[in-house]
């Protein structure tokens, strides 16, 4: 004689239970990518209005990629468009936003679980800023006397802010405690 108790004895697959896991982080990788690309739009953006109301479009792409990829080679002041360096430079940029987006998408899951380390990665950030601007007026001081470096600092501060706008639609929960 057998007794039923109503109770399986099936057990949950594998795939079941490391599903969440592997749709989190896949969620945090498409955050980062959003985001990295917005933040790369905003300043390409940024920087082909001012180009453009300066009578040169395209000229910051130009400079940059030509002080990345040919070590400066390139006369700053009688530079014009070259659309290899142009689209050289975009690809180099989007990558690098990519991955800071990816950087700040795992930091902000980290906040989310601790609220004490959000300001942590709030100075994190603001020290960023900072050492960015720092080690461009060290080591590109060429490159900024083509360019404005407050026209740098505005299109970094423009793309924080369209990327945090992302973010903070995306957790509207988070919140920061010192």
């Amino acid at each position: 004689m057998t007794t039923q108790t109503g109770a399986t004895t099936e057990r949950v697959s594998h795939t079941e239970e490391s599903y969440q896991p592997s749709r989190d982080v896949t969620r945090l990788y498409q955050e980062g990518l959003v985001a990295g690309l917005i933040g790369a739009a905003t300043v390409a953006l940024w920087f082909l209005i001012i180009d453009s109301i300066q009578g040169r479009p395209l000229y910051t792409p130009t400079i940059l990629g030509s002080a990345l990829f040919r070590h400066g080679a390139a006369p700053w002041l009688d530079a014009v468009p070259d659309l290899e360096m142009v689209l050289m430079f975009t690809w180099v940029h989007g990558l690098a936003f990519v991955v800071i987006g990816g950087i700040v998408a795992r930091l902000l899951a980290l906040a989310e679980r601790q609220p004490s380390a959000g300001f942590g990665i709030l100075m994190l950030f603001v020290f960023f800023e900072f050492g960015f601007i720092a080690a461009a007026m060290v080591f590109a001081a060429p490159v900024l006397q083509a360019l404005a470096w407050p026209a740098i600092l505005v299109a970094n501060l423009l793309a924080a802010a369209t990327m945090g706008g992302y973010f903070w639609l995306r957790h509207p929960n988070l919140r920061v405690q010192p």
